[in-house]
This record gives structure tokens, sequence and C-alpha cells, in this order.
């Protein structure tokens, strides 16, 4: 697992060129009700182990959360299923809304 910063991800989802990553928010839905990255797809922490068909082994995933610790487990867990492109938010969506995104909501 690597970790990416806010900036470095919204780097990489404006660049048309590069493959764009699965997006794994694993916060709670009333959280990523109160905000959420628009290309994220919501799997809380505790559903990834019976959703992990959902996923590509393959592809590069970058996970979410409030501010990084929740992400870090999933992609730690995922890594131990043999996934290889894996990422953690730095700081989570709470970096995110403060560095890339100050219109969104913060809890």
């Amino acid at each position: 697992m690597q970790n990416i910063t806010p900036a470095q991800l919204a780097q990489w989802l404006a660049d048309g060129d590069r493959g764009q990553p699965t997006l794994l928010d694993v916060r709670e839905d009333w959280e990523v009700q109160t905000c959420r990255i628009a290309q994220s797809r919501n799997v809380p922490l505790g559903d990834v182990p019976a959703r992990l068909t959902e996923l590509d082994a393959e592809a590069p995933i970058v996970c979410i959360c409030h501010h990084g610790m929740r992400s870090a487990r999933a992609a730690m867990f995922l890594e131990q299923q043999g996934f290889t492109q894996l990422f953690n938010l730095d700081g989570g969506i709470d970096a995110w809304a403060r560095q890339v995104d100050p219109s969104m909501p913060t809890y």
C-alpha cells in the first residue's frame, strides 16, 4: 500500500491520459451522505470482506475514509487478499475537503 495526498489524487483524476483508479470509500452510509468525491464507490469497511468480488484485484484502488485510518485498514486487508495496486488517501476526505475542494462540507 502506498499513501497518496489529496493533491496527487486530484492530479491523477484530472489526467485524461492516465487510467482512472477505483475510489473505494469505506465510510458509513451517513458519512457519505454528508460529503463524497463524485466518482467514489461506497463499501463500508465492515462490508469489504463480503464484497471483494465487486473489486478488480489488478486495478488501482484508492481507499478513502474520514481521516485515513479505516481506509488504511481496508487497504491492508485488500493487500492480504492479493490486490496489488493499493493507495490510501492521506488525511482522508477531511484533507480532500480542506486542500482540494473547500466547498465540500466537513464533519
